[in-house]
This record gives C-alpha cells, sequence and structure tokens, in this order.
C-alpha cells in the first residue's frame, strides 16, 4: 500500500486540472526481477469544468511541454525540450516540470531501483482518477486497476526521467 501526495501547478491551468498528486511505485520487493520504478502523475478531475476539463486542460499542459498523450516513450535524457527532472534523496523523489512540481516519500525499495536503473518510469494520466486521493492509503488493487486500464494507458504520457542525486 502506498500513499498520494498533492502537488502545486501553475496557474493558467490549475482551476481546471484541479488537484495534482503524484504516487511512486516499484516491483514487488521480494522479486529476483526487479525493475526501474514508476511514478504516476494525475488529476483528481476536481478542477473547475469538471473531469472533462480536467483531462482536456492535462493534454495542453502536456502538448506545451512536449509531452505526446498517447504517443510514444519518450527517453528524457534524449529530448532537451522536455523539462522534466527528477531529484531522488533521502527517501524523497522531487519531481520538477512545468505546471508541476512535487515532492513525495518513496520506500528504499524504489529509492534503490531508482539508483540501480538510473532512471524513473514516468507516466502523467490524462484521465483523472478521483479514486487516488492525497494523503489517503492506496491499495495495491486499486492502484493496478487504474495503472492496468487500456485506455487511461493510450491516453497518458509516458516517459523515462533520469534520476539526479545531490551526491552527483
Amino acid at each position: 500500500m502506498t500513499s498520494t501526495n498533492a502537488a502545486s501547478g501553475r496557474a493558467q491551468y490549475a482551476s481546471l486540472l484541479g488537484t495534482l498528486s503524484v504516487i511512486p511505485w516499484t516491483s514487488d520487493p521480494s522479486s529476483s526481477e526487479r525493475n526501474a520504478p514508476f511514478l504516476l502523475a494525475y488529476s483528481l478531475g476536481d478542477g473547475r469544468g469538471g473531469p472533462e476539463a480536467g483531462e482536456e486542460a492535462m493534454r495542453a499542459v502536456l502538448q506545451e511541454i512536449g509531452l505526446d498523450p498517447g504517443g510514444d516513450l519518450v527517453d528524457v535524457a534524449n529530448a532537451p525540450h522536455v523539462s522534466v527532472k527528477l531529484l531522488v534523496e533521502a527517501g524523497r523523489a522531487v519531481l520538477t516540470m512545468p505546471y508541476l512540481n512535487a515532492q513525495c516519500p518513496v520506500p528504499p525499495e524504489w529509492e534503490q531501483d531508482a539508483r540501480q536503473y538510473g532512471q524513473v518510469y514516468f507516466l502523467v494520466a490524462t484521465r483523472p482518477w478521483a479514486d487516488g486521493t492525497p494523503g489517503r492509503p492506496v491499495s495495491e488493487e486499486r492502484l493496478r486497476a487504474f495503472v492496468g486500464d487500456a485506455d487511461m494507458l493510450a491516453g497518458a504520457a509516458h516517459c523515462l526521467v533520469p534520476v539526479s542525486s545531490l551526491r552527483g
């Protein structure tokens, strides 16, 4: 189980996007086959105009910053036009990008995997997820249901973000 974390967005789209949140997850810690960890950003759909307006605003934001909702996986290390940065340090992930700055606690296995792989699979859902309320625990089943939904995945932006740290 994990908890969601609220984020702040720029005023231009903030009223339409509503509450933005970020949630980390990784492979089962007991699994011998480890993968790069994941980070999901999404809106609760509680903005002005409701979920539909929020989804449209998220698509516009992603396109403006150089990510294509529903498009190919973008390796941010090889895409200088995409300004997404991730600092992982002391059990925290700090995500910085236009319209979204978030800081969230991450479990030790998440941080270890991020350092080992040097990147995180970042998924930005255009479809709101009202069930992922910040500060409330999210069960593995609820998270799997959302991130495993074919329509959500097809409309999301997918990218690999290099991990940086204060240690260099």
